[in-house]
């Protein structure tokens, strides 16, 4: 959450100020930051067995991890959030503070993200972003993906699946076994 709202990753990826869908215009919420959000930070391109390889649908084929669908879905959970000064910056503009989020410019519209998780019209930003994150973060790529991005940027680029395997049932476990 902290990552986030912060205002240096909503200048770099583009949801600061991003505003809600308007249909009269025509105009959508920023993908961006969405899109980043799955396929570099949570659970990857490609569905994963806990050891890393990719998982296989019933015709031999890689699994997509997410839909075009769900990176608009979750673009809808980025929206409202601006300085926490003021939406514009004009004033006392600081990368100290979090974004903050602006109710009206928020998409109250419902919002399908991943494994079909839906969050209701009307939502607002704070609990919206609580539920696409927690979605995320309990999805089983998670473990297998960034485990195996930690591993083979500090310890070895080849990593056995055992390894991935461990590290990933390590990540999964809640601190009692489950």
């Amino acid at each position: 959450e902290q990552v986030a709202t912060h205002p240096t990753m909503g200048k770099y990826l583009s949801h600061m100020g991003n505003m809600k869908e308007d249909p009269t215009t025509g105009r959508l919420p920023d993908e961006n930051f969405a899109r980043e959000l799955m396929q570099l930070f949570t659970v990857g391109l490609w569905e994963l067995n806990p050891d890393g390889s990719r998982r296989k649908d019933a015709n031999g084929r890689d699994i997509p991890t997410y839909s075009q669908a769900d990176v608009m879905g979750m673009a809808k959970v980025f929206t409202g959030w601006g300085w926490a000064t003021d939406w514009n910056g004009w004033s006392g503009v600081t990368y100290k503070n979090n974004m903050v989020q602006y109710s009206q410019y928020h998409s109250t519209s419902q919002k399908i993200i991943l494994r079909g998780v839906v969050i209701p019209a009307g939502t607002p930003g704070e609990q919206s972003l609580k539920i696409a994150l927690d979605t995320l973060f309990n999805h089983p790529n998670v473990g297998p993906f960034i485990g195996s991005q930690l591993i083979k940027r500090f310890v070895t680029s080849n990593p056995s699946p055992a390894y991935i395997s461990r590290v990933t049932a390590a990540f999964n476990n809640n601190g009692q076994g489950v």
